[in-house]
This record gives C-alpha cells, sequence and structure tokens, in this order.
C-alpha cells in the first residue's frame, strides 16, 4: 500500500498551547512521537484504535514537514491496516494530507490497494475563532484494488468554527474550538458511482491539534501520547 488512510479528525496535535507562528510544538511534527487514538461506533462503543508514529521530520526556512506512520487495530487487536501520510506547518498553520479523512471504513477496504493521489492538505490556522469560516479542500485518487479500478473523490466543505468547549479523554483536558464540516464522498468502481454524505464535528485544541471527532457514524478520540 502506498498511502495510508488515517481516521478523519486525527490532524496536527501539538505539545503546547501556543498561538504563535514556531512549528516546532506540533506534536506530529517531532520525531518518534506516537499518538493513539481510539476508534468508536456509531452506538459510543470502542471498536478499534489506530496508532500513529512520526518519522522523517525535515526544517526548510519557515516550512516543517513529516511522515506520519499509521497502523490500525480491530477491537480484538488484529492488525488491519499499515500506511503513511504527510503533515506540514507553514507559518504555524497545521496542513494535513487529506487522505486522514477517510472513513474507517474506507480505510480498511484500500488497506492493501495500490493508491494514487495527489498530495491535498486540509489546513488549521492557528489564529481561527468561533465564527470562522475554514477552506474547503477536495481529494481524488485512483485506486487498483487487486486489479478492480476505482475512483475515489472527497470534497470537504462548510467548515465552520461553531463553538467553544471543554473537551476530556483519558489522556488530558483541553479547550477547543468545535469544527462543523460536511463531507461527500463517491466511490466510482468501472465507472458506477456509490456517493455518500458525512456530517461531522471535531474538537480543535490551538497549540495541540484535534482532540476528538463525531459523526452518526461513530468517532474517534485521544487515548494516549508518548
Amino acid at each position: 500500500m502506498r498511502t495510508t488512510y488515517l481516521i478523519a479528525g486525527l490532524f496536527g496535535l501539538v505539545t503546547n498551547a501556543s498561538f504563535g507562528q514556531d512549528c516546532n510544538g506540533y506534536y506530529f511534527l517531532q520525531q518518534n512521537k506516537t499518538i493513539e487514538m481510539t476508534i468508536y461506533n456509531k452506538k459510543g462503543n470502542p471498536n478499534g484504535k489506530q496508532v500513529y508514529t512520526v518519522s522523517n521530520v525535515t526544517k526548510n526556512g519557515g516550512n516543517t514537514t513529516a511522515t506520519v506512520n499509521s497502523e490500525m487495530f480491530s477491537e480484538k487487536g488484529k492488525s488491519i491496516a499499515k500506511g503513511h501520510s504527510e503533515i506540514a506547518c507553514t507559518g504555524g498553520v497545521m496542513m494535513v494530507d487529506m487522505t486522514m479523512q477517510l472513513p474507517q471504513a474506507q480505510q480498511e477496504q484500500f488497506a492493501k490497494a495500490d493508491v494514487k493521489a495527489e498530495k491535498i492538505y486540509i489546513e488549521y490556522p492557528n489564529d481561527m475563532k468561533v465564527g470562522d469560516k475554514l477552506k474547503d479542500a477536495t481529494l481524488d485518487m485512483n485506486i487498483d484494488n487487486s486489479g478492480m479500478k476505482q475512483n475515489v473523490n472527497m470534497v470537504t466543505s462548510d467548515r465552520t468554527v461553531a463553538g467553544k468547549e471543554s473537551v476530556t479523554t483519558t489522556a488530558g483536558t483541553w479547550e477547543c474550538f468545535k469544527i462543523t464540516y460536511k463531507s461527500k464522498i463517491t466511490i466510482k468502481t468501472m465507472g458506477i458511482g456509490m456517493p455518500f454524505n458525512i456530517e461531522g464535528t471535531e474538537w480543535f485544541a490551538p497549540g495541540f491539534g484535534i482532540v476528538k471527532t463525531e459523526s452518526k457514524h461513530g468517532g474517534t478520540a485521544i487515548t494516549a501520547i508518548k
């Protein structure tokens, strides 16, 4: 597998609450850091986990990039998907490889596929405030799944900073911006499209990143940081 599918909402973790332009504090930009997310089903019950490790951190002027290696585990602890993606930071703005937004079902479906996609980032500005409209993003991927040619198009739009809330998980407590969004995902197999829509919410802690996500299909939450 050439491209990783990481859970929607697991983006841009950082170690402190700075609002500055320095990218050095971001967790996903620190060599050898490990982040564990628990995956929940639509009933709110644990349904697996995703573990991320950071490597290949590179700094060039005001830009910092890193490789995020991921492994998804089932509820019983079986490894079901591996891969990697990229995180970047420019001027304090976190930019996350959009493949990290793909839902769990698609991560599992394409775990062993040959995937080709242009690198598309979705942005989390460090100066966001309640009421802001964040940038849309569109991902388009061509997939060879054991000889079956597929195309996946995902458009994430209507990203709105809806409010502020305190969020507590087993890993800590954060003051977060509540971001709502819509994603339209169309999977074409042999030219026949299968679209579906997701309305989701993610909680972004300034100086830290996404703490948890929710939709009618389930969600994720940080459970450990090492």
